[in-house]
Formats: C-alpha cells, sequence, structure tokens
C-alpha cells in the first residue's frame, strides 16, 4: 500500500468512526427531544391551551388550502407505505446488498410500528384542561409525519451516493411539508409532529449504526465536493427556508402570546406558528439526519474496498 492509499484509508476510517458517534449522538438526542415534547406539550396545562388554541385557529383556514393539504395529506395511506417499502427494498436489492434493503425496509415499517405502539398503547393525553371531542384524544406521535420522515431518511440511506442529491430533492420537498400539512386539516398538533421526527430519526439512526457494525458503509473521498455543487445549493436553500420557517413561527407565537394577554383572540396565530414550527421540525430532522451521512454510502459486506 502506497504512502497515499494508507492516507485514503486512515480517513476513511475516521470518517466512519466520526459518523458513528455522530448517529448515537443523533439517536440520543431525538430520544430526549421526543420526551421532552410529550411532557411539555401533553403534561402541561399551558401546552395543552397552547395546541387545542391553535386547533381551533385552524378553523380560519381557507377551504382552498385545507383541500390542497389534505390531498397531500391522503398521499399516505396504508398501501402507498408499502409500495414505498417495496421500492426502497429493490433498490437494496439492485445494489446486490440484501441487507440494506431490510434496514430501508426496516426504516419505513419500524417507524410505523413505533409510532403506532406509543400512540395507542404507550403513551396518554389527560385531561388537565376542560374539553370535549376529538380534541381529548392522544394523536402523538403523527403517523403520518413518521411515514413522510421515514421515507426520506430510507431513500437516503439506501440510494447510490451519486444519486442522493437528485432522490432527495423530490422526497426531501415532499416530505417536509406533510407535518404542517397535518396542522392545517386539524388532524395533529404540534407536538405530534415533533415527536414523529424523533420517532424517524430514532428508527433511521438504528438502522444505519446495524450498517456500519456490520462493515456495510464506507467513505466516499473522492470525486471532490466541488462536483455537487447543486446538491450544496439545494441543501443551502433548504436550510434558509427551515430557518425562515423557524422565525415566522416563533414571531407568530409570540404575537399570539401577546394577543391572549391583551385579551385579544389568539387562536389564528397560534396555529399560524405551530404550521411554520412543524415544517421547520421537519427540514431540521431532515438536514440533520443528512448531515450524519455526509461523505458516506453503503457497500456489500464482502467488498474489500472501505473507502472510495
Amino acid at each position: 500500500m502506497t504512502r497515499t492509499e494508507r492516507r485514503v484509508a486512515l480517513d476513511g476510517n475516521d470518517r466512519l468512526r466520526r459518523a458513528r458517534h455522530r448517529w448515537t449522538a443523533v439517536l440520543i438526542a431525538a430520544l430526549l427531544f421526543g420526551t421532552v415534547v410529550y411532557l411539555l406539550a401533553v403534561y402541561t396545562t399551558t401546552g395543552q391551551r397552547f395546541e387545542d388554541a391553535a386547533l381551533r385557529g385552524a378553523t380560519q383556514v381557507d377551504a382552498a388550502v385545507r383541500r390542497a393539504a389534505l390531498d397531500q395529506f391522503h398521499t399516505i395511506t396504508v398501501t402507498s407505505q408499502l409500495a414505498a417499502a417495496v421500492i426502497v427494498g429493490v433498490i437494496g436489492l439492485l445494489r446486490r446488498q440484501v441487507w440494506l434493503a431490510v434496514a430501508g425496509v426496516g426504516v419505513i415499517l419500524g417507524g410505523q410500528a413505533v409510532t403506532q405502539v406509543l400512540k395507542y398503547h404507550v403513551l396518554s393525553r389527560p385531561e388537565l384542561v376542560a374539553i370535549n371531542g376529538t380534541f381529548a384524544d392522544n394523536t402523538l406521535p403523527s403517523g403520518h409525519t413518521t411515514a413522510a420522515m421515514s421515507l426520506l431518511f430510507a431513500t437516503l440511506i439506501v440510494m447510490p451516493y451519486r444519486f442522493r442529491g437528485v432522490a432527495m430533492f423530490f422526497t426531501l420537498t415532499w416530505a417536509v411539508g406533510i407535518g404542517a400539512y397535518t396542522v392545517i386539516i386539524k388532524a395533529h398538533r404540534l407536538s405530534d409532529t415533533l415527536a414523529a421526527d424523533a420517532v424517524a430519526l430514532i428508527v433511521a439512526c438504528a438502522a444505519s449504526h446495524f450498517l456500519a457494525r456490520t462493515d456495510r458503509i464506507r467513505a466516499v473521498i473522492s470525486p471532490a465536493a466541488t462536483r455537487y455543487t447543486l446538491r450544496t445549493v439545494f441543501v443551502v436553500l433548504v436550510g434558509a427556508a427551515g430557518s425562515a420557517s423557524l422565525a415566522l413561527g416563533v414571531v407568530q407565537v409570540l404575537r399570539g402570546a401577546s394577543a391572549h394577554l391583551n385579551d385579544e383572540p389568539a387562536e389564528w396565530h397560534l396555529f399560524l406558528g405551530s404550521q411554520w414550527l412543524a415544517a421547520a421540525g421537519s427540514v431540521a430532522a431532515a438536514l440533520l439526519f443528512w448531515w450524519t451521512w455526509h461523505r458516506l454510502e453503503t457497500k456489500r459486506r464482502g467488498d474489500p474496498v472501505s473507502t472510495r
């Protein structure tokens, strides 16, 4: 092995080690974040009042906007999830990586399984405020948001490195809006979407760890990053959109709080804030997981090339 080859191999091993640390850190952070969101939003009177007011504010949404949100919401069904899992699995098999296919399908189906178990069998919503109807039911985490984000993460994992940017362009621009759509149509609260982002991150990081521990991931050293300028521009634009959503959400929540203190209607501002913050949360989760896979790709376990 030449000096250059040795340096490349060491660089690749270092990238893989840092990636494993990132997946561990993100998994733990997502677990803590989801727990905090649940406790603050569901087990405090202030949290329940805030989110219930935001749901009431959603009744003021224009009918055309609600129909558009419903159309996107209904793209996620049991059939579409199974179809997505099949497509992800086929991509893994076409790359002659059976366990990659299993990991990708596991992210989609596993994320949904965790969400449904949490929502219907583990988590509860105490009655801390007087409210009737469906608003009293526990809806955390959001199954639709989990489905969208899990598909996004599974796509990132199974796609070849050179096609990852194109795949993320289509899946990310669709997936990050699902959380906001669920708020618009009053199907979910803000906390439901944020918890779903956390669930998807946890499952995807666990799958990534599995692939790394079984020697199915390698570092990508060449070509240089300059070849993927469009990908970088896309990430910057998505990051800017996420930052704008976060800023708009915070502003609307503050306006809602100010209106409440002045005995003015606050529901509309709180709804807008919830919608923007839901979108910002999904963008942050998407970019965070993409970052953990920076300059990495999957490979067959028997492939001796550990760095490309």
